[in-house]
């Protein structure tokens, strides 16, 4: 099964819990901070592997998670970090956000992505010693690791692809000239998903794709047309095959007219890329006048070929071969990308009812402590907050001593210590 477009709801680690723990210590009635850290939550990471052919494993099971790290101990003994989640996915796959922003096109093999980087691990106590704080009977928490949606999406890796109306023949080609072995019967639309074989001719080599059949109005969506085009961009070249048997109504003019039109309109650089025109079952009889009339109407030069007999399979791939050449001569390889998107530093303030709530990764670090209700940790909490400028934010949004505040799951009330 051939799946190439799923939503998947990815979850970084947990990061592990700092830890309070002390070591007795003549005249040192508190003792000596020994309290160790958490280890970092696993970050989420998507790899491009060539052994990928479709994205079907993430259609069954759409639900992943990295590893959490564990918490810190005693004797400054810090938590094991999270393992990374790294989940494979074939070239050429397309990542989205939930917003819909491409955030990577990876298209090189081992190409990769970090998509969700591990929650960080707490400090134990004895990393929150200071001038201030010689003793600390708080630590941190370990941050949660951040969740969210992303869409893949497969547009195929092809050199040359295969463009035609449904029954004209693109299987039996590509079966014909690969090791490839589609579905092929003798009614239409027999293709419902691409095809890739490797052909090689002389020495030479390139991927053939064998794009589902398109109809008149795919460019609007029809049948399943936005579905195939879009596999159509990701190849150099094209080849438009022509089927002049009786069970295909339109001329070959009409056909090749009507093909390219829907080409240009899903993407004017597309139509403009190195083409060859062939014209399928070549052995029936009658079909000459035809394909001059086609080759005359458009000024190019016209293959005829029978992918059932083999007759002139080998002129047209080496003509497919030199447009493929073509291609690569007027565009360099096309590269991957991915997007680096820094971490949001700072916080956000709005109210909610009575409510004002503080939303952002610093502001939750700040509060987020293993017991708040003592009091060192509170005032440890407070200090926090003041010095990242939480405490001026909520004054100029307008908050009055007494109102309610929440951070996550911490409601507490404003104090306007200035």
């Amino acid at each position: 099964m051939f799946v190439d477009r799923v939503r998947v709801h990815l979850r970084a680690g947990h990061g592990g819990a700092g830890v309070v723990s002390f070591q007795k210590l003549r005249g040192r009635p508190k003792g000596k901070a020994i309290g160790g850290s958490g280890g970092k939550g696993g970050a989420v990471i998507l790899l491009a592997d060539p052994s990928m052919a479709t994205l079907l494993t993430y259609k069954r099971n759409p639900h992943h998670e990295a590893g959490a790290g564990t918490h810190g101990q005693g004797d400054l003994r810090t938590g094991k970090h999270g393992d990374v989640l790294v989940l494979s996915v074939p070239l050429g796959t397309v990542v989205r956000d939930e917003d819909g922003v491409v955030i990577a096109d990876l298209v090189e093999s081992m190409q990769q992505v970090t998509v969700l980087e591990g929650g960080r691990g707490g400090r134990g106590n004895a990393s929150l010693v200071s001038r201030v704080h010689r003793a600390p009977n708080f630590c941190e928490q370990g941050e949660y690791g951040e969740g969210a949606w992303f869409e893949l999406e497969l547009k195929l890796l092809a050199d040359a692809a295969l463009v035609g109306f449904p029954n004209a023949g693109k299987s039996t080609l590509i079966s014909r000239v690969s090791a490839a072995r589609p579905k092929i019967a003798d009614y239409p639309f027999t293709t419902l998903e691409p095809n890739l074989g490797v052909v090689s001719v002389a020495g030479r080599e390139f991927v053939f794709a064998d794009i589902p059949g398109l109809i008149e109005g795919a460019a609007d969506g029809k049948g399943l047309g936005h579905e195939f085009l879009r596999h159509v961009e990701r190849a150099r070249a094209l080849v438009i095959l022509l089927d002049p048997s009786p069970l295909q109504t339109d001329s070959l003019i009409r056909q090749h007219d009507v093909l390219i039109d829907e080409l240009a309109r899903h993407s004017a650089e597309l139509a403009e890329r190195p083409r060859v025109i062939v014209v399928n079952k070549g052995d029936l009889p009658g079909i000459a006048p035809e394909v001059r009339a086609l080759e005359s109407a458009i000024g190019e030069v016209v293959h005829t070929i029978s992918a059932i007999t083999g007759e002139g399979i080998e002129p047209l791939l080496h003509a497919v071969a030199d447009a493929v050449d073509l291609a690569v001569r007027r565009a360099p390889e096309r590269e991957g990308f991915v997007l680096h998107r820094p971490v949001r530093s700072g916080f956000d303030i709005h109210r909610e009812g009575d409510v004002w709530v503080i939303e952002g990764r610093v502001a939750v670090r700040a509060v987020g402590l293993d017991d708040l209700t003592k009091p060192e940790a509170a005032d440890y909490a407070a200090a926090r907050l003041a010095r990242i400028g939480v405490d001026d934010a909520l004054r100029e949004a307008g908050a009055k001593p007494g109102d309610e505040v929440r951070i996550g799951d911490l409601v507490f009330e404003f104090q306007d210590n200035q």
